[in-house]
């Protein structure tokens, strides 16, 4: 196991009505901008609900950031800094899932820069300064609620990349895992695939003795597999939402990563692929990973898919270990379809005519992968995945 320095300030408030902590933003700062994303939260009542509570708590101003798109642009980021700077605005009110916590982070990290935010991307270092950030979340998924990162689209250039900063990091999150109970089976169930995804990318590496994380992880993992289909199946069912809600937030809080970091291989190739067609996070990353799986099993790796398909889908390992970890390519897939993802590039509009050129984009982050991937690999595996 590596050195590690684990701190995770946010304060997590849990449960059912754990809204009315909402109040507790005064005590950051009674000037609000209100990020959040489409009309979801005015159906529901949430909106009004955090209205009330903004007033009845001493808020002195709220401005809004409204339509915060599932894969959020810079246009917004660059819009919600101008709102707050116009209105001297204090904290940066998320309500919504990741992409509206991610686009709250990056408007809170470029109050105080003078450049253009996108700047972030390659230079997360310009970061000095943030205010202060706080969540209320809609859907478990990205753990952005409690971690340091954000991811950003730029459009006009095709690009779709991570950036994050201690200073990112939520002052508090409300965690109700009721106010999931509307969500649609469909964002349900991409939830459930990118918290998988964040737990796989930490769990496959080749870091000695890091048997805590290992585990950690395969518990999460079935928590997910338990869950997932239960919350689908019945939305309103608390003890699976609530499963799931903090699932989403231990994936990806640092916790599997202290002591394991590794590099990461299907996000890098799937923000590609959603920079360029705008699809949902999810679904690629339901797409591509057991086609990235299937890619670089060999004898070296077998041993770690295998013993991934018995601990969360309780296979038994028998002597050819190759085919013990095809078995747990086969089920992981399974999942996957099971939950009404999709299976193929074709499902989501992606045909062969950009392969190269997003292989070419995506392999810049991949040499320091569970297994490092060329541009000919990552081709190879969006070819598989048509």
């Amino acid at each position: 196991m590596e050195n590690f320095v684990y701190h995770i300030p946010t304060r997590i408030y849990f449960g059912q009505g754990q809204l009315s902590r909402l109040r507790n933003i005064t005590e950051i700062n009674k000037k609000v901008l209100l990020v959040y994303g489409g009309g979801s939260i005015k159906r529901t009542g949430l909106y009004d609900n955090v209205y009330t509570i903004l007033r009845e708590s001493g808020v002195e101003k709220v401005k809004e950031l409204a339509g915060v798109q599932p894969n959020p642009r810079i246009e917004s980021v660059r819009e919600g800094i101008r709102i707050c700077r116009e209105h001297n605005l204090g904290v940066v009110l998320a309500v919504g899932g990741g992409s509206v916590i991610d686009c709250s982070k990056a408007i809170a990290a470029g109050y105080y820069y003078d450049g253009d935010p996108w700047d972030f991307t390659s230079d997360p270092s310009k970061i000095y300064k943030a205010l202060p950030v706080a969540t209320v979340l809609t859907l478990a998924a990205t753990g952005s609620e409690m971690n340091t990162g954000a991811v950003i689209t730029n459009p006009e250039l095709n690009a779709k990349l991570g950036f994050g900063s201690p200073l990112m990091r939520p002052i508090f999150s409300i965690l109700d895992p009721s106010l999931t109970f509307t969500l649609p089976a469909r964002q349900t169930a991409a939830g459930v695939a990118d918290t998988m995804s964040h737990i796989m990318e930490n769990y496959f590496n080749h870091v000695k003795g890091a048997y805590l994380q290992k585990e950690l992880a395969e518990a999460l993992l079935r928590t997910a597999v338990k869950y997932g289909p239960v919350a689908i199946k019945n939305p309103m069912d608390y003890e699976a939402r609530a499963n799931l809600m903090w699932c989403a937030s231990l994936a990806l809080n640092g916790l599997l990563a202290s002591g394991a970091r590794s590099g990461w291989s299907n996000h890098p190739m799937e923000h590609v692929l959603s920079a360029h067609y705008d699809i949902t996070h999810a679904d690629g990353l339901a797409i591509l990973t057991p086609n990235w799986m299937a890619h670089v099993l060999d004898e070296s790796t077998a041993p770690d898919f295998a013993e991934f398909g018995r601990k969360v889908f309780g296979i038994r390992i028998g002597d050819n270990v190759i085919e013990s970890a095809k078995e747990a390519i086969r089920l992981l897939r399974f999942f996957f379809n099971s939950l009404g993802l999709p299976a193929t590039l074709h499902e989501v509009g992606i045909g062969e005519e950009k392969l190269q050129e997003m292989a070419s984009q995506a392999v810049s982050s991949l040499s320091n992968c569970y297994v490092p991937l060329t541009e000919a690999d990552v081709y190879e595996i969006y070819r598989r995945s048509l």
